[in-house]
């Protein structure tokens, strides 16, 4: 097994969820490279039958045993009733799931998962299969990706925090929200308060009196209210800010998880950690492979470290 779990049978991983386009499949090429930089043996598991040419090496492909494209064309689903009709179609075919990740014992795991938000709310195939990994003795930590420029829209970062939320709830995992793509956030609009008030979810009281500023949802002030107090009653959402190409950011993110899911690593792996941090501002921690289309917002970062220091 990892270093952290010698002389165990534990294995120990991050389930990667989120909505369509925040960044899944980026964070799990970005997570892999990184957690490979300190010595960690990483394999990436992709959950999603949609998923077509991932930007990291696959140990284990769903598409091996189910694509959505055939399940659309043979059955006359949509995209949702298809996606749905893949993960229990996986939930069935669990022996499958079992011999492909013992192939990889004694590595990290990182599941790259479907966006369909059903699938994390209220459906069951996936909260089953999760289920039934922790019976084979792996330690999982929900990684819920969000995209952070929800934080410039008031209205939409209170559904955000209801579907983290729900999600919390229903999956049935240690968890660990990151607002993702905090490197292109400013892009999308100026913060209404300071980031974080969005990342500890501070007294939303505020929130809804600044969306009360709005004609539009000045009539809905009593629902907002109402959805508030149920995000502060149960007191489980906040957020770790993420950017994928900024090491700093990355440490932070697996340290989280690595507390949420019980992985403890050894002496090699944290001198190599406290070396990858040390390096010099030049070294700073980048991937450069090609990514998915969906995916490809890092690559509109074409400053370099160093261009960026004498921009300062």
């Amino acid at each position: 097994m990892s270093e952290g779990s010698k002389g165990s049978s534990l294995a120990f991983g991050q389930v990667v969820i989120g909505p369509p386009g925040s960044g899944k499949t980026t964070y799990c090429h970005g997570m892999q490279e990184f957690l490979g930089r300190i010595g960690r043996k990483v394999a990436v598991v992709n959950l999603d039958p949609a998923n077509e040419g991932m930007p990291y090496p696959c140990a284990v492909d769903i598409s091996e045993l189910i694509t959505l494209p055939d399940v659309m064309e043979s059955l006359k689903l949509g995209p949702n009733g298809g996606l749905i009709y893949c993960m229990e179609y996986l939930e069935a075919n669990l022996d499958w799931l079992q011999e492909k990740l013992a192939a990889f014992r004694g590595h990290y795991y990182l599941f790259d998962c479907p966006g369909q938000v059903e699938l994390y709310t209220h459906h069951s195939a996936l909260k089953n299969v999760f289920a039934q990994m922790a019976k084979w003795n792996f330690r999982l930590a929900a990684v819920h990706l969000v995209d952070s420029h929800y934080c410039t829209d008031p209205g939409k970062f209170i559904s955000v925090l209801c579907t983290s939320l729900s999600t919390m709830l229903h999956v049935e995992l240690p968890h660990v929200n990151v607002l993702s793509k905090m490197d292109l956030i400013e892009q999308y609009g100026k913060l209404a308060f300071n980031l974080d008030y969005y990342t500890e979810v501070l007294d939303l009281s505020y929130l809804v009196d600044h969306l009360a500023s709005d004609p539009f949802f000045r009539n809905y002030r009593r629902l907002n209210t109402k959805l508030v107090e149920v995000i502060e009653d149960y007191s489980l959402v906040s957020f770790v800010p993420l950017n994928v190409q900024d090491k700093e950011s990355m440490r932070q993110v697996m340290q989280a998880v690595d507390k949420a899911n019980g992985y403890s690593f050894g002496d090699q792996e944290h001198r190599s950690l406290e070396a990858l941090m040390s390096a010099a501002v030049g070294a700073d921690f980048h991937f450069t492979s090609t990514l998915a289309v969906q995916e490809k917002y890092v690559q509109s970062r074409d400053k370099t470290v160093e261009e960026e220091v004498m921009d300062m």
